[in-house]
């Protein structure tokens, strides 16, 4: 079975809140990220919380304690509590600061026959990006700071890379500012 993960345990520092309840346009960043997962085809859908910790409607909670180590430990977080059931065979793991993330980038990604598949943004990497469940304890292993999966990845040459920019955008939202071409 695939899952969702969403990573939203940050304090976004840089904006001044935490993005996962932001609201854009009367929806939250997070209801939006979950949104997304289920318009995919991906029903099951975990959420790591930590610097902000509210309702989630639609997901399942993992609540991160060490969210200040960074992201790398909400993904960790996540990926541990995935390992619990061995039903769940691969994961698709986006983050919630990306408003332009779309249900369509989403299923292509889910999709795709790879064991680890990336979307990509005019060739630059980005999410979402899935993994199958043989990989979880490596990543868990490498996942260290605001790092994430990037030590998992570096050098590796069985990622599929997938050009998803005609369907998404894979900006984040780090200021109050990147927020401007979001709202309506």
């Amino acid at each position: 079975m695939q899952v969702g993960l969403i990573l939203a345990g940050g304090s976004g520092s840089r904006m001044g809140q935490p993005k996962a309840a932001l609201v854009i346009d009367g929806q939250r960043l997070i209801d939006r990220a979950i949104e997304n997962f289920h318009n995919a085809g991906i029903k099951e859908v975990f959420v790591v919380l930590g610097a902000w910790q509210g309702d989630v409607p639609g997901a399942h909670i993992i609540i991160n304690d060490q969210w200040e180590e960074g992201m790398g430990s909400s993904l960790r977080a996540g990926l541990r509590t995935l390992l619990e059931n061995p039903k769940y065979l691969d994961v698709v793991i986006s983050l919630v600061d990306l408003p332009g993330m779309t249900p369509a980038a989403i299923a292509l990604i889910s999709q795709m026959p790879a064991e680890i598949a990336m979307g990509t943004f005019d060739g630059k990497s980005g999410h979402p990006v899935k993994f199958a469940r043989k990989y979880w304890q490596e990543i868990i292993s490498s996942a260290v700071g605001d790092v994430g999966a990037r030590n998992f990845l570096k050098g590796r040459s069985d990622i599929s890379y997938v050009e998803i920019s005609a369907i998404a955008d894979g900006n984040d939202v780090d200021t109050p500012g990147d927020l401007d071409p979001y709202k309506s």
